[in-house]
């Protein structure tokens, strides 16, 4: 006898009501999942922004250290004090600078990218900080991979400077010269890839001249030279020369900066001689490890920014030639790209090889 009830027809319906319903119990064990995958990833999430602003909110709990890639009394020096005295005041813990010179500034750049990323250990950076991933191979770091920027703080303009006995009597004197290629002209500069010595390679490709690099171990002897005679050009940032300039045995011919500099305010700039939009300066940020926390690096930007509008860190940077910057740290990591790529063009096009 044929039993209708357990025929190809009622298993079939009974087969797809259960795979029915185990679709169903699946998908809501599987929405489930993701409903606690999701709950638990934002509330991960919540929490580690919870600690990242207690930390924040703690921060700064004992002294803060910036590295300077310099040995004392030079304008990266005093211009890291000066910040660093109006940040102790704002944070209300001790600023402390550390000197480590060396290997043009390599040395300190390693010791920051190494150390703990807790916004205690800080650097406050200049050109040579794009320029040595171009000028050292291989590479001895990334600066955009290895460090985050916090702030850029100031500016100070890279002078060129002769004898007040030599022919050079201004700007257009020198440019007349230097084109005529009889002789070609020479300039002394604190050293092989030093921001000086790649201004004045930028600037003598902008202008279409030839000039003789000189390198000295530092801007003081290349001075000393064109005082004497030896030398005709020095290039310096603008602190160097200030008191020969005061003394009567320097002149400077041209300032390298997009403004006029508050020291040498009669002697105008490269843009204003003919050169509109060149700049090379000699610019100061101040950078912390990778990985320290974004809300300790914004705590920081933001008592940068406050400094700069203190009178006393204005007018610190006014007395070493320069003048403040205030910004954001997306515009300083930026500057460091473009800077990057400029160096590395110059570099390879010039074949210049550091000391």
């Amino acid at each position: 006898m044929t039993h209708p009830a357990n025929g190809p027809a009622q298993r079939s319906a009974l087969t797809g009501s259960m795979t029915d319903t185990s679709r169903r119990q699946l998908l809501t064990r599987a929405a489930a999942t993701v409903t606690l995958a999701v709950g638990a990833s934002l509330a991960s999430r919540s929490q580690a922004q919870g600690q990242a602003q207690v930390q924040a909110q703690a921060y700064p709990s004992k002294p803060i250290k910036v590295v300077v890639g310099y040995a004392p009394g030079g304008a990266v020096d005093i211009v890291a004090r000066t910040l660093g005295q109006s940040l102790s005041t704002s944070l209300g813990q001790p600023v402390v600078v550390e000197n480590k010179p060396g290997a043009g500034t390599n040395i300190a750049v390693k010791s920051v990218i190494t150390a703990e990323p807790d916004g205690y250990t800080l650097m406050l950076a200049a050109n040579a900080l794009a320029a040595n991933m171009a000028l050292y191979q291989p590479a001895p770091f990334d600066a955009e991979r290895d460090l985050v920027p916090v702030s850029l703080v100031g500016r100070v303009p890279v002078v060129l400077a002769t004898s007040t006995t030599s022919n050079l009597t201004g700007f257009a004197k020198f440019l007349e010269v230097a084109k005529a290629k009889s002789p070609v002209l020479s300039f002394a500069s604190p050293g092989n890839g030093s921001t000086p010595h790649l201004a004045i390679e930028l600037f003598a490709r902008a202008a279409g001249i030839e000039l003789q690099h000189i390198p000295y171990r530092g801007g003081s002897p290349a001075i000393t030279d064109v005082i004497g005679g030896q030398v005709p050009l020095v290039a310096v940032n603008a602190l160097e020369v200030q008191p020969h300039v005061r003394s009567g045995k320097l002149r400077v011919l041209a300032v390298l900066s997009p403004t006029r500099t508050a020291i040498f305010p009669d002697t105008p700039t490269i843009a204003e001689s003919g050169f509109p939009g060149f700049e090379a300066s000699v610019w100061y940020g101040l950078v912390a490890p990778a990985a320290t926390p974004k809300a300790v690096v914004t705590r920081l930007h933001a008592e940068v920014q406050k400094a700069l509008q203190t009178r006393d860190v204005r007018e610190r940077m006014t007395a070493v030639g320069g003048e403040v910057v205030p910004g954001s740290a997306e515009q300083f990591g930026a500057l460091i790209r473009s800077e990057r790529l400029r160096y590395e063009k110059l570099v390879r096009e010039a074949q210049i090889k550091p000391d």
